[in-house]
């Protein structure tokens, strides 16, 4: 029974974000303009439910590059109207288009003379009369089975509020290195931290000379357990790499004869690299196009400055 209730909601909250899908059109493109046009912050407003969305659509924008902040209707009246100023663009939320709180800060809104877009479930309301811009969030029934508990109403709300700010920070250009700046910490601080901040550098990498006999080549790898090997010349640049796939490779064809040999005669000659500045999202993508574990990290000049490993990302819980 419960299942049933669950696919009963998602069914009814799905269909509303298809209906508003549906009907978006140029007053999606006026409000992003209106959006892309504000000198000030983005202040979104709405009381109840409503209010919590604005409150993650304010907290999207914001990471996105659009900085944003909500402003509680109902404190506004209080003393928080001090928080709107000149070149603010206000962005509201609200299902019956008629909420007391909400008109209440109309007149202060058109006195400072800043931009309204509205998300209402009525677009013939009295607070749709006052926008800039509507943008029509309405259903056909909340997944509530008494219609009460605003539910299909919020989940569109949110979904066009996320479109939104989506199609904000496309306009703009906000691109990933922007996003690492604004998220330093926390699991998406570390997906985008750069692979300096993650590599094994000095002597925790694995590297021999040219000349290295078989022996040192394995005390070298076993000895730092990277399953990996960097091979440079005498100025430190990385010619070729050695991996326990070449070494099993090797053993296999040469058998014995293999301990006879020096590094430069079965080093993997123009391995990929990375540089320091990449972000270590790119370097998993390269180890999992690649299907390697390990990836030498490189300077301007091809000198080996450290070595990241598949689990030095995955250790950190990154993904």
């Amino acid at each position: 029974m419960s299942i049933e209730i669950a696919r009963k909601v998602l069914r009814i909250e799905a269909e509303a974000i298809k209906r508003v899908r549906d009907r978006l059109d140029e007053s999606f493109g006026r409000a992003v303009d209106c959006l892309a046009a504000c000198e000030g912050r983005v202040v979104t407003t709405g009381m109840g439910k409503s209010g919590i969305i604005c409150r993650k659509i304010a907290a999207t924008l914001t990471s996105t590059g659009t900085p944003s902040l909500f402003l509680h209707p109902a404190e506004a009246v209080h003393g928080d109207l001090g928080m709107l100023i000149a070149g603010d663009t206000v962005l509201l939320v609200s299902n019956s288009g008629e909420t007391e709180e909400v008109v209440r800060l109309l007149h202060t809104i058109k006195r400072l003379g800043l931009p309204l877009i509205s998300l209402l479930g009525d677009p013939q309301s009295t607070i749709a009369r006052h926008s800039d811009v509507v943008l029509d969030i309405s259903i056909d029934c909340e997944a509530c089975p008494h219609g009460l508990a605003p539910t299909a109403s919020t989940t569109a709300a949110m979904a066009l509020g996320d479109a939104l700010a989506i199609a904000l920070s496309e306009r703009k250009g906000f691109n990933v290195e922007e996003f690492a700046r604004l998220h330093p910490g926390g699991k998406i601080g570390k997906k985008l931290a750069p692979v300096e901040e993650l590599m094994h550098v000095d002597e925790q990498v694995p590297r021999v000379g040219l000349e290295a006999p078989m022996d040192e080549v394995l005390y070298e790898m076993s000895r730092k357990g990277l399953g990996i090997a960097a091979v440079t010349d005498a100025e430190g640049h990385l010619v070729g790499v050695i991996s326990d796939g070449d070494l099993r490779r090797l053993l296999q064809k040469e058998g014995g004869n293999a301990l006879s040999l020096k590094a430069e005669d079965f080093l993997t000659p123009d391995p990929v690299t990375i540089g320091s500045g990449e972000l270590a999202t790119r370097a998993l993508n390269i180890m999992e196009d690649r299907k390697i574990t390990s990836l030498m990290v490189t300077d301007q000049s091809g000198r080996i400055i450290g070595v990241i490993h598949l689990h030095d990302l995955w250790g950190t819980e990154m993904f």
